[in-house]
């Protein structure tokens, strides 16, 4: 357990990253899913799959050749 003020502090604050950390992970884990889910050539479930994919990495939860990566993906999905 933290002992000192900062470190307490610091652990706070991770606990609170990863509360927004957690919601982002599952908004990026609920697109995806729309996605497998939805019909061919769908551009608004592919929209709001790079909109979360995009907040994931501004917020630095996945790198960039990850994201850019995971949104080829998915738009290779659709056009199949």
């Amino acid at each position: 357990m933290a002992i000192t003020r900062s470190a307490k502090k610091a652990h706070k604050q991770s606990l609170r990253r990863k509360v927004f950390n957690d919601a982002r992970k599952d908004a990026i884990r609920a697109a995806l899913k729309a996605v497998r889910l939805a019909k061919k050539g769908d551009k608004a479930v592919l929209a709001a799959a790079y909109k979360a994919i995009d907040k994931a990495t501004k917020n630095g939860l996945m790198t960039k050749n990850t994201a850019a990566r995971r949104k080829a993906k998915l738009s290779r999905a659709l056009k199949a």
